[in-house]
């Protein structure tokens, strides 16, 4: 067996509006046009302060340790968007998916991180995340690669919907007790196409939030 990536954890959560998954809907790229789901979702105080010390200043953004061991490896292999709110929604969503890893090896929800990088359903989301991957006695290890990013800005201008594919054919998950590495054949199952909903934090100068996050898992458009 092998632990993959989020969308797994979810996988059985029957909550519609926080994970969407492929249904056989043929095209699905979004009109221009169309408005971004949870566009008009406001952002929320983090609930935790960050610590000032644990981690080099390059793992610190906006103050917040975001540092992960180093057999955990997160890769963003995207180009930054010329737009500003673009360009710091997308470095947040990446610092969103590495909150929620830092709060898979650290074991715990509450992690500052978390909190500083996800509001409503966003931060409901990395919460199921981390406790199943704590529930299950697994911590994560190996490379996971989020490529061919994609941004948009809603209208209003205070949420980004950043999308992009994630590759996990070699990040595993890792049995905690016995330091096992669960691994398996590579397969579709390794790709997954992620809508992630950033959301400016109303009193941060660069600070976005994930609101809302939408997975295709199974992608074969990513593969």
């Amino acid at each position: 067996m092998k632990r993959r990536s989020l969308p797994v954890a979810a996988a059985s959560m029957a909550t519609a509006a926080l994970l969407l998954t492929a249904c056989g809907s043929g095209d699905d790229k979004a009109d221009d046009n169309d408005k971004i789901a949870g566009a008009d979702q406001a952002a929320e105080t983090p609930k935790e302060s960050a610590s000032a010390s644990g981690a080099p200043s390059g793992d610190k953004p906006d103050g917040v340790d975001v540092s992960l061991p180093s057999d955990m490896n997160l890769v963003f292999d995207w180009d930054k968007p010329k737009d500003k709110n673009e360009a710091a929604a997308m470095e947040d969503a990446a610092n969103y998916l590495r909150a929620i890893y830092r709060g898979v090896d650290k074991r715990t929800t509450k992690d500052a991180a978390v909190t500083t990088y996800s509001t409503g359903d966003g931060l409901h989301y990395a919460q199921v995340q981390i406790n199943e991957w704590i529930k299950g006695g697994w911590t994560a290890t190996g490379t996971l690669r989020h490529y061919d990013a994609t941004t948009r800005s809603a209208p209003n201008g205070s949420s980004v919907e950043v999308a992009f594919c994630a590759d996990a054919g070699k990040f595993y998950g890792k049995e905690i007790k016995t330091k096992k590495i669960l691994t398996t054949k590579p397969s579709i199952a390794d790709f997954d196409y992620f809508k992630i909903v950033m959301v400016k934090f109303p009193t941060g100068e660069d600070l976005w939030q994930a609101s809302k996050v939408f997975v295709e898992t199974k992608a074969a458009k990513c593969r």
